[in-house]
This record gives structure tokens, sequence and C-alpha cells, in this order.
């Protein structure tokens, strides 16, 4: 019988967001197994993708209210399914696995559920590589596009700051990952950044600390110092901004293996090098995190396909050769992350489902 409720919420959550595909080696079972108690994945079932109060739930479930409320706090404390506050009342809804339960265990980590995402994350990469609309996308470093008055709010990192007003910062799960596989990373940790809803849900599950805006744009200093490539959720109201490194981030991890990143991760920009000022000094090549900048006859050279417009090079050009140049006929990012970005990725899912091997 339990064996039988992880295959049902298998599929349950697959109906989510960016979906819960399965794999050969049935690693995506012994993951819900570590995770969720057998009475906690039933109930996440019986809940849905958008927040209600705990009376609505209880009515449908035929639960009494006060006993199921104890019962879906204690399992939003677990991160295993989401928490919104309409005033003083809490509202709850099942959440997609990434970005979702998976972060949401970042106090719960260990080695051993570190094994199991490291085999996992290729098989939940492929199925989503018919899916056009991404989870998160990259924007530039604010210093690469300081100066341009035609770039987008919504590609601008400090506006997309400015306009919040709850903050929060965690350690990123990324690192901390592949800290407990050995393989140390010697970037900041602490550089995961929430906004409103996401922000609050971290603060009160103990995985983040509140800042203020003057210590998020700090941090953001601090990211575009280590070379992180900042990628927020990819709405135009951002729940967070995650400063990632190619070493640990499994999006950049794998996209660089690709002949094209540039091809599987959403960005608006990418750089281009003036040959007349580029001085050939190679600095720009060894902070590229995409291997995209090489060596040409008289200057760098931008290979095609490869740049993600992070706008790291930028800040190491000592002849101001570099400048983002923004891509033609892009759409604007959807508004909000949970019920615009993901409800249009698992429209394309349903649309175009993976081909079965």
């Amino acid at each position: 019988m339990s064996e039988d409720v992880y295959l049902k919420l298998r599929e349950f959550l697959d109906t989510l967001g960016s979906g819960y595909p399965t794999t050969p080696t049935g690693v995506e079972i012994r993951i819900l197994k570590k995770v969720f108690l057998p009475s906690e994945a039933k109930l996440t079932m019986q809940l849905k993708s958008e927040p209600e109060e705990v009376s609505v739930i209880a009515a449908r479930v035929g639960e009494e209210e006060k006993a199921l409320g104890d019962r879906l706090e204690a399992m939003a404390l677990k991160g295993l399914i989401y928490r919104v506050r309409k005033g003083d009342k809490p509202l709850y809804q099942a959440v997609h696995f990434i970005v979702g339960i998976y972060e949401f265990q970042l106090n719960a980590l260990d080695k051993e559920l570190s094994q199991m995402i490291e085999e996992y994350l290729p098989y939940f990469g492929m199925s989503l590589m018919s899916v056009k609309t991404k989870q998160m996308r990259v924007i530039p470093v604010d210093s690469s596009v300081r100066a341009s008055a035609k770039v987008e709010t919504y590609n601008k990192i400090r506006e997309l700051v400015n306009g919040q007003t709850t903050f929060s910062v965690a350690p990123c799960i990324c690192r901390k990952e592949q800290d407990l596989l050995g393989k140390k990373c010697s970037r900041p940790l602490e550089t995961c950044l929430g906004f409103g809803n996401f922000a609050e849900f971290y603060i009160e599950n103990k995985m983040a600390r509140p800042i203020s805006k003057a210590e998020a744009l700090r941090i953001l200093d601090l990211a575009e110092e280590s070379a992180l490539v900042l990628c927020p959720t990819n709405s135009q109201e951002p729940a967070g901004v995650c400063c990632c490194c190619p070493c640990c981030c499994p999006i950049l991890r794998y996209s660089k293996l690709m002949p094209r990143p540039a091809d599987v991760i959403l960005s608006y920009y990418q750089a281009n090098i003036d040959s007349e000022l580029c001085s050939a000094c190679g600095q720009c090549a060894d902070r590229c995190q995409m291997a995209a900048i090489k060596e040409g006859k008289n200057s760098s050279e931008v290979i095609d396909g490869r740049c993600i417009g992070c706008g790291l090079c930028v800040f190491v050009c000592p002849t101001e050769a570099i400048s983002m140049v923004a891509k033609r006929d892009m759409e604007a990012p959807p508004k909000d992350f949970m019920q615009d970005t993901l409800k249009k990725i698992e429209a394309e899912r349903r649309s175009s489902p993976p081909k079965s091997k």
C-alpha cells in the first residue's frame, strides 16, 4: 500500500508545473520515500495548485479543521507543500518539485538525498527540453547595462529589487549539495535572494534570514565580484534571484557541456566585442562562465551560441570593448511566477509531452 501511494504521488506531481518524470532506475520514487511519509503523500494529493484556506480544504477532504490545519502546517514546515498568508490566515497548496519541494529541503538536505538528486536531475532536465517557457532566466549584472536607458525594467536587476518590500537571503542549496558530495565551492554560500511570499515562506521555515533592501543590493554587488550569474525566476515580478556558478548550479553545469548553451538558457542579451577597442588581454575569457569567448586573430571573439548574456565579462574589460546587445523579437516574461510562468510551462508540457524511450 505504501509503495502504491508513492507511485500515485509521482503521477500527481507530474501534473504540476515543471512535472516529475519517471526514470529507468526508479530514483524518483526513492526520493519521495525519503522526503514524504505515506500520510503526507496522501494529503498532498488532495490539495490544489492554488492556495486555499484550511476551512475549504477541510470541507473537501472531510476532516476536522483544527487537526487538518496542524497537519498542513507541519507539512509546510517540512517544505512538502507551500504556504502563503492572507492577513492572519494561512493558505496551503501543492507545490511542484523543482523549483519547490527540492529547494525547500534546504535544512533537511543530507548526502543521501544529494546523491539521489544528482542521479535524478539529468532525467528531470531532459523532460523539459521541448518546453519553450523556462522557470529561470539569466539577467545581466548591473554594471553591464547600467548606462542603457533602453533596458526593460524586468532586465534591470536593481530596479527589480528596488520594487520589492520583503527580502530574505538563504544559503545556495546547489553549493550546499555539492559540498555534501565532497565538491566544496569556493564562492560565497549565502546568496539566494527571496522576495514577497517566497521570502516570507523561507523566513518562517527558518531556511533564510530577513534582510533589508540595502543588504540585498550588497549581495548583488558581491555576486558580481564573485563572478556569479544572476538567475531570477522567469517572471516580471520575481519570486527570487539565484546567484549561480557553473560548477554547482545544474542548469549552468549541464548547459556548459552543450555546444550551444544559449539555445537552452533563456536570456535577453548577448555580449558583443568591438574588435577595434579590444586589446586581446584575455580577461573576459577568464571571467566567462560558459567558455563563450575565444582568442581571435587580432581581438577576442564571442563564440556563436555560447553566450548566455550574464554580462560578467563587461565588468573586467579594461578598454570597454564589450557591450551587451539586446536579442531581437523577445517576448516579455510572464507576470507572476507561481500563477503565470508555471501554468504556462504546465500547458506546454501537456501539448508536447516528452517522447517515450
